[in-house]
């Protein structure tokens, strides 16, 4: 078991510092999970500390390619509710 970092991480070192297993590394374009040392924090946290920390929605992807950190994570505001609160104000 290993999460992913997809092309929208933006490199801003959030996640490399609360790493317990010392995964991530800083790769180009963006950073990457060494898949041998991840554990997922299983054993040292409930939720993986990456994921946890992440600004970027959807920037890490579990083994079956969902996102740890799906859209509304950082805002709690469920993606269809931000559509259409975002349409409201567009329409003003």
């Amino acid at each position: 078991m290993s999460l992913s970092i997809i092309e929208s991480c933006v490199n801003c070192w959030a996640c490399v510092d609360v790493c317990p297993s010392d995964a991530i590394y800083d790769a180009k374009p963006h950073f990457m999970i060494d898949a041998k040392k991840c554990t997922e924090c299983e054993g040292d946290h409930a939720d993986p500390q990456c994921a946890s920390i992440c600004p970027i929605e959807g920037a890490i992807l579990d083994a079956a390619g969902e996102a740890v950190n799906p859209a509304g994570s950082l805002t709690g505001i469920p993606p269809e509710m931000m559509e259409k609160a975002m349409a409201e104000i567009q329409a003003r």
